[in-house]
């Protein structure tokens, strides 16, 4: 049944008041019928309404509905075969010739049905204006649509009906794919005819003639279009380009059903677009060499990742494709940065600023500095990458949060698959803590800081990052390498946000330490003003032995007569201060300034407190007169690699106040040491630099490796006891899962280690296994 309503027309005309018939129904209905003809012959300007109106009103009461309501539908389908045979049969096109001109005869087709639409409504609204009265008092009681109505179905029955339907759509899918194919198109002759369809209807109950007639076929015509113009543009673009012509398509199909079509069809049309140029390519758009993800973000084209964001995020399966392949390849490039692999045992650089070395002993020195350089140089690399990805992600991804999550998985998988990882990061700090942030802004450190949290925070050991920045902080503070003391409190404090309390409490506590030996080295300058003070002045700092890295305690050696009494002295005066405490001296990280006298001049020597003792040994050996390595051994008891290293900073860097023989860069058990009285250097200031391992060596990194899997069996036994204690009794997994939630912000444990560690504290009878196996309780 048709729903378009009908055209307003003529005001409503009154029925007269008289009501009986004055001439024979025959008549009345051949005069009614001869005024029909001229109406929709278009001459009825002569007609009077009135009258036409009074004799369908005289025919409804001389009982001759039926026939007034059947000879109008026979006069409308006349009229519709006369119109067809005129118009639109003469229009249809040939199916031959260019796609132009096939395009020129459909608009001439669809021009000719929208003529027959225009000109069949026109008459049947002024039939509908005649026949008020029938549609009023006849139709209803004889259960048959209102004239108008019924107008439409016959429009539908002969004229949208084969073969005009089928040209018709011919000619709209015609037009369609010329337009699709770059060329101009009458769009408003499509419309024309599209929008008589959108009007026509069988019944309430049915689609209209649109969706019936002519959507089916667009959506099969354009899905098997698309579906080849997929792989065309595969075949011929690059990925740039290839995402531009499928925004374009996707405007022009949606411009086309406004315009056109039915803006519903837009929604189906959209998801054959989605289906046959995104989705079944994803992949393949991601992955093309030379122009793919990877091209577009080494050549940062924010537009065109962004295009891609946006053309992903229409269909199901692009965002997590999206992802994935942006992980993939923040992983790929994580893996592909500057990495150590030339650390090796015996890598070494100056404990402070490199000296000038040449020959053999330069490459070796040299090969230490590059260790670092490249250590350092990774965790930069590493930066750069996140600023370059997060750029991409606030700009062409719009802060994605999946986007993010994928991102943040990529360099926690690549940062923790680098075995070397918190050394790095731990070196990368102490480096820009040391001298990287002079003369920057606090806004400026802060950033710096900020940063490196930044990847600290993917580290999955960040217990093993502890031990090492303790290491390093203990440098920077015993040395006073520090650039400030507020970056180093606001690193700090970073770090406990992060982690919390428990993993900054023992870099608090070396903080305080030196606070404290502060304060103490006053109070202890003031009590040599009262009495005889020694021969030498030094300065301690007081170290608690559980915050501070335990490698300080490894190394002693017999220290000179003046430096004993100096160091008697302090001990005699701690020690009254602060009853039951015991003070172990440890010169690994001292320092003494000497002066020394030579031939030329003499110059005051800044040395490590091993160095000094060496050079002592010299005092009473005269000139042209050595001490062998055994000798310098015996005599000051230092370990044999500090001994070294010490004696190689001495007599083979840049600063020779020893000479060894014979000559050459590495220290030998064989050599001996004279002491070089012709040392000339223009400074009178001269600071020797102690050669020193600031990158592992492989046996060092081993060691460090077993002390934290030791620390690590005590925190996951301590953290046992503690949740079993709370909860008395827990299910295995249960079990295994809380204790990996709370130690996650320090490392993550392996289930099997837990495991271990349960059964360990079963047998010392802090748990007991209950009968089912699978469970545990906590024993008081």
């Amino acid at each position: 049944m048709a729903t378009i309503p009908r055209p307003k027309g003529k005001a409503k005309i009154k029925p007269p008041k008289k009501h009986g018939p004055s001439v024979s129904i025959d008549e009345t209905w051949a005069k009614l019928r001869t005024n029909m003809v001229e109406i929709q012959n278009h001459r009825a300007g002569n007609l009077s309404y009135e009258e036409n109106h009074r004799y369908a009103y005289n025919l409804v009461l001389m009982k001759a509905g039926e026939l007034l309501y059947k000879g109008t539908c026979d006069l409308i389908t006349s009229n519709l075969e006369k119109l067809a045979r005129q118009d639109i049969e003469p229009a249809f096109p040939s199916g031959t010739g260019d796609p132009i001109q096939r395009s020129q005869e459909g608009e001439v087709l669809l021009k000719a049905v929208r003529k027959v639409w225009d000109d069949h409504t026109s008459s049947l609204s002024k039939l509908s204006d005649v026949l008020k009265y029938m549609d009023r008092v006849y139709t209803k009681s004889a259960g048959v649509p209102e004239i108008w109505d019924q107008g439409l179905l016959l429009f539908i029955r002969h004229i949208i009906r084969p073969p005009i339907q089928d040209h018709l759509t011919t000619a709209v899918l015609t037009q369609i794919l010329t337009e699709r194919n770059g060329f101009t198109v009458n769009r408003s002759a499509v419309k024309g005819c599209v929008d008589v369809l959108l009007q026509l209807r069988e019944s309430h109950d049915t689609p209209d003639m649109y969706k019936r007639t002519l959507e089916p076929p667009i959506l099969r015509e354009s899905e098997s279009f698309y579906k080849a113009e997929g792989q065309h543009l595969l075949d011929t673009c690059d990925a740039p380009e290839y995402l531009r012509r499928v925004e374009e398509r996707l405007y022009a199909e949606e411009s086309r059903t406004n315009h056109y079509l039915s803006s519903l069809t837009y929604i189906p049309l959209r998801k054959i677009l989605e289906d046959h140029l995104l989705t079944a390519h994803l992949t393949t758009i991601l992955s093309m060499p030379n122009s793919g993800l990877d091209a577009m973000i080494d050549a940062d084209k924010r537009d065109d990742l962004s295009r891609l964001y946006k053309l992903f995020l229409m269909v199901p399966a692009g965002l997590p494709t999206l992802r994935r392949a942006l992980r993939d390849s923040v992983i790929r490039r994580g893996k592909e940065l500057a990495v150590v692999n030339t650390a090796t045992g015996g890598d070494a650089e100056p404990d402070d600023e490199p000296e000038d070395v040449k020959g053999k002993g330069k490459a070796k020195a040299s090969a230490g500095s590059q260790t670092l350089q490249l250590a350092l140089k990774w965790v930069q690399d590493v930066l750069n990458l996140k600023d370059k990805i997060d750029a991409l992600w606030r700009e062409a991804f719009r802060g994605d949060r999946d986007i993010e999550n994928g991102v943040n998985e990529a360099f926690e998988t690549f940062i923790n698959s680098h075995e070397k990882s918190p050394e790095f990061i731990s070196l990368f700090i102490d480096d820009n803590l040391k001298k990287g942030l002079k003369g920057k802004t606090d806004e400026e450190v802060d950033a710096v800081l900020d940063k490196t949290i930044t990847v600290f925070r993917y580290l999955t050991d960040k217990d093993v990052f502890e031990r090492y920045y303790k290491a390093h902080l203990a440098k920077r503070l015993l040395l006073g390498r520090s650039v400030s003391d507020d970056a180093e409190r606001g690193m700090l404090a970073k770090l406990k946000v992060e982690c919390g309390y428990q993993f900054t409490q023992k870099l608090e506590g070396m903080f305080h330490d030196m606070r404290l030996s502060s304060d103490t080295m006053e109070a202890y300058r003031d009590f040599l003003a009262k009495t005889t003070p020694p021969d030498v002045d030094i300065s301690v700092i007081v170290m608690t032995s559980t915050f501070w890295p335990m490698s300080y305690s490894a190394a002693s050696c017999n220290l000179p007569e003046e430096l004993l009494q100096a160091a008697r002295s302090f001990e005699s005066f701690y020690l009254s201060r602060h009853s039951g405490r015991r003070l172990t001296w440890q010169p690994t990280l001292g320092s003494a300034d000497v002066k020394v006298r030579f031939k030329a001049r003499t110059h005051e020597l800044n040395v490590s407190t091993f160095a000094l003792t060496i050079l002592l040994l010299f005092e009473d050996v005269g000139d042209g007169e050595f001490l062998t390595y055994e000798e310098i051994k015996s005599a000051t008891a230092i370990p044999e690699v500090e001994l070294q290293r010490n004696l190689q900073s001495l007599a083979c860097a840049k600063y020779k106040v020893l000479k060894k023989h014979p000559p050459g860069r590495d220290v030998n058990l064989t050599d001996s040491f004279s002491f070089n009285s012709d040392f000339s250097a223009p400074l009178q200031k001269i600071k020797i630099s102690t050669i020193a391992s600031r990158v592992e060596t492989t046996d060092e990194r081993k060691e460090t490796r077993d002390r934290v899997d030791e620390d690590r069996k005590h925190q996951m036994e301590a953290c046992i006891v503690r949740i079993m204690k709370d909860r008395k009794h827990m299910a295995h997994n249960d079990l295994v899962n809380e204790v990996t939630r709370q130690l996650a912000t320090r490392f993550q444990p392996n289930p099997l280690m837990i495991k271990k560690r349960i059964e360990g504290l079963i047998e010392r009878e802090y748990l007991e296994r209950c009968e089912d196996r699978r469970s545990y309780n906590y024993l008081a």
